[in-house]
């Protein structure tokens, strides 16, 4: 049986991978790292990156942490026992250009006992200016991963992700989403454990090449003042999103997580503009049409 030391240890060497490729992806910026321990149980690694050639902030974050769930998080997951182990890997990238897209992924471990263990993650893409053919080779790499472990996960996981990252006081999705699971496990799937933990690998191991194509495509695009604004604009739904919304971030909160590493995902700079509407046939208006659930990217 796989153990939790052995899908922490997993995780650490994806981090490495993911770090190194990202700066050398940048060519400048370096990231720091900062060790830290959970009250509690356990701890992690923080990894920021900031004010690179392409990388105006990131954060590649790893953490394993033990102890005792809350009331409110045992009463959200229906469960008795309250010793718990969670590990897992979280990204958030936010690029100095306008073209180049906001990525987030997070692959992750929890267990209470043998029998209540799951797998969740995902990874999803915002840009702040949709590119449909930029949208159909992200969805299209992520549907590679996914079909070489289950024919069905793309599918149901795509749909998921429409659901979850959805602003719903803004009724638009977050970007154009990906794939996003949670709690999978052999009675859900039918697959080992070591499968799931195979799977949840190999698309923390897409993050890097993907990204990296991304960036290497729209790197160089010239932008203007009104499409910097537009950025910070969309950097300030992001914000809305993980701080209304997003159940990592909840969890974090309620488990004594370390405040830094939590909020990470957060831009240096977001703008709100009060009762904003782009300009009708704009880039912008075009980009705000696309935010919506159940769009087919790859046909």
């Amino acid at each position: 049986m796989i153990t939790k030391e052995a899908i922490a240890l997993a995780y650490k060497e994806i981090q490495d991978e993911i770090c190194q490729a990202l700066e050398r992806l940048d060519g400048s910026a370096r990231f720091e790292e900062e060790l830290w321990e959970r009250e509690g149980g356990g701890g992690g690694r923080t990894r920021i990156i900031q004010n690179g050639n392409i990388l105006e902030k990131g954060g590649v974050n790893f953490s394993a942490v033990h102890g005792k769930l809350p009331e409110t998080i045992k009463k959200a997951f229906g469960v008795d026992e309250d010793d718990f182990f969670a590990t897992g890997v979280s990204i958030v990238i936010h690029p100095n250009n306008p073209w180049v897209p906001i990525i987030h992924m997070n692959i992750r471990y929890f267990e209470l006992n043998e029998q209540v263990r799951w797998f969740g993650g995902g990874i999803d893409l915002t840009p702040h200016y949709v590119n449909e053919d930029d949208a159909q080779f992200f969805h299209q790499q992520l549907k590679t991963v996914c079909d070489k472990h289950n024919p069905t996960f793309y599918d149901e996981f795509k749909k998921w992700a429409d659901d979850y990252f959805f602003i719903r006081h803004r009724q638009e999705t977050r970007g154009i989403g990906g794939v996003f699971y949670d709690k999978l496990n052999t009675a859900k799937t039918g697959m080992a454990m070591e499968d799931i933990l195979a799977f949840s690998c190999d698309l923390g191991r897409s993050f890097a090449p993907t990204y990296t194509a991304l960036v290497e495509k729209n790197r160089n695009k010239a932008y203007n003042e009104t499409q910097k604004n537009w950025q910070l604009i969309r950097r300030g739904r992001y914000v809305e999103f993980n701080l209304v919304w997003d159940s990592g971030t909840k969890f974090g909160l309620e488990t004594n997580g370390r405040i830094e590493s939590i909020l990470m995902s957060l831009p240096s700079q977001a703008n709100w503009v009060y009762d904003h509407h782009p300009e009708e046939g704009s880039e912008e208006a075009k980009t705000l049409s696309l935010l919506r659930k159940g769009i087919n990217w790859i046909s």
